[in-house]
């Protein structure tokens, strides 16, 4: 299509911040009562996230309910997203939108993102369960010709399937392809993907971003020697796009600064490495791990609301809802570990974001 955006139409400063890694939350749907956008709320997530320091936002993805296709909100959910971000901030930020479905709606959606002005469609395979990966590859081709691509490994326990190294390394090899976020929950399914990219010589153009809310600081510290032509090439985890990073935003912002200088020095400290368990366990509470995720995103928006971001936990979805005893689970880590908090920043600026 003559309207078709590559990776190098990207603004400049956009695409070096994408590069150099950054926080991008993947942000949650406020809902009215009535169950429609409450757009003030809404409006106050994005300027939350932006004023925490976060370098992108991604709109459309599982944390904002895969649900809202179903309800017709996909298009004003991005909009309203990508509006506010641009009349409340005028520096560089990644804009990221999820692509669901086969690739006849995956290519509407990223017409529709492209349109609203974001710069990659993070691509959800979920609908392609039991496809070979040639069909999902050209699926991934014919996508890629609309917009630039963030390849999405998705967990299967909130429905992602299993990709193996082969899809990676063809992945990776699709000139419009600029990161991959991996969220398998899985060291081994991590592995195959920076494999992949290595295997296609990618690394230079493909940035790596956790999305292992299990495992974020290990992610981030790691260097991932892969081995290639006799030797070993040297992967990092630059960033993160990430649920849990949709709450306590502005500790997530720091945390990152501090695990990228930490690999940049080459110098990773016992007090850095103790973060990793303690940012796990805050996973465990808010995702509701002990009852198979079915509280992932409620636990997101539970945060939220407590600061008062937000005005209740409602999903589109009945079966999302807080677990027995989740809430409790909430209470204890954020009791445990203040320091992974950012309640006093919440409410020194809540105010002024509702306005």
């Amino acid at each position: 299509m003559t309207n078709a955006m590559h990776f190098t139409d990207i603004p400049a400063p956009v695409l070096t911040l994408l590069r150099e890694g950054t926080v991008i939350p993947a942000h949650p749907l406020a809902l009215s009562p009535a169950m429609g956008i409450d757009t003030k709320r809404q409006r106050a997530l994005t300027r939350y996230y932006i004023d925490a320091g976060a370098g992108g936002l991604a709109v459309g993805v599982h944390t904002t309910q895969f649900e809202i296709r179903e309800h017709g909100l996909y298009e004003d959910v991005l909009a309203l997203a990508s509006e506010s971000a641009d009349a409340w901030s005028d520096r560089p930020l990644v804009k990221v939108a999820g692509l669901v479905g086969r690739t006849r709606q995956a290519v509407a959606e990223a017409q529709i993102a492209r349109s609203l002005g974001y710069h990659a469609g993070l691509m959800s395979l979920a609908a392609w369960k039991d496809a070979s990966v040639d069909e999902m590859i050209d699926h991934c081709e014919v996508v890629a010709r609309e917009m630039p691509l963030f390849g999405f490994y998705l967990q299967p326990a909130v429905g992602g399937i299993a990709l193996p190294f082969e899809f990676w390394r063809r992945f990776a090899a699709i000139e419009n392809v600029v990161g991959i976020k991996m969220a398998p929950f899985n060291r081994y399914a991590t592995l195959d993907v920076v494999r992949g990219v290595a295997a296609a010589r990618a690394e230079d153009r493909v940035t790596l971003y956790t999305g292992n809310d299990d495992h974020i600081v290990g992610d981030l510290i790691a260097p991932y020697a892969i081995a290639r032509d006799g030797g070993f090439v040297t992967l990092r985890i630059r960033g993160g796009l990430l649920g849990h990073w949709s709450v306590w935003t502005e500790a997530a912002v720091a945390l990152h600064a501090r695990c990228r200088a930490a690999s940049a020095e080459s110098v990773v400290t016992a007090d850095l490495l103790a973060l990793d368990p303690q940012v796990t366990d805050c996973n465990a509470a808010l995702f509701d791990v002990a009852n198979g995720f079915k509280g992932a995103i409620a636990g997101c928006h539970e945060v939220l609301r407590r600061q008062g971001l937000l005005d209740a936990v409602r999903c589109l979805s009945p079966g999302e809802r807080l677990s027995p005893g989740q809430a409790d689970e909430i209470s204890r880590v954020a009791t445990t570990y203040p320091h992974l908090t950012d309640d006093e920043f919440v409410a020194r600026n809540l105010e002024r974001w509702l306005a």
